[in-house]
């Protein structure tokens, strides 16, 4: 089967899991990873082995701010697709998160059908199952 391997950084958890459960089972998405701060989140993602299709980073954070994994990540070597999801996608956030290199940003309110759908129409890659189960998370 074919899934998208994705990262979440979204500090609230109920948000988080809820995301997770919702994503994997109507979109060909696996998450992989999760973190709940910019720095985690740029740890990760620097991390040579850590390579992900689609990177869900929420603005207001536990620590930093998902601008700053943003700009990390559009940085990187390996292209993935970057989305925002968050409450305050203020037409300013927008623009700013654009700038930064997002491909798309989402309204958590209102939107969460739309990133489904966007997840839904992104060219997926062949999963490892080799992997070890469940969620890489970090805190």
């Amino acid at each position: 089967m074919h899934q998208l391997k994705t990262y979440i950084v979204e500090d609230n958890p109920v948000i988080r899991e809820s995301l997770i459960v919702t994503l994997e089972e109507l979109a060909p998405v696996k998450v992989v990873g999760t973190a709940v701060d910019e720095f985690t989140a740029i740890d990760w993602l620097m991390q040579p082995d850590n390579h992900v299709d689609l990177i869900i980073v929420d603005i207001f954070l536990k620590a930093g701010s998902g601008l700053g994994v943003l700009r990390a990540a559009s940085g990187l070597a390996q292209r993935q697709r970057l989305v925002v999801l968050s409450n305050y996608a203020t037409p300013d956030i927008r623009r700013k998160c654009l700038e930064l290199g997002a491909d798309r940003v989402f309204d958590k309110s209102n939107d969460i059908d739309a990133l489904i759908e966007y997840c839904a129409q992104l060219p997926v890659e062949p999963v490892d199952d080799s992997s070890p189960s469940g969620h890489a998370t970090s805190a």
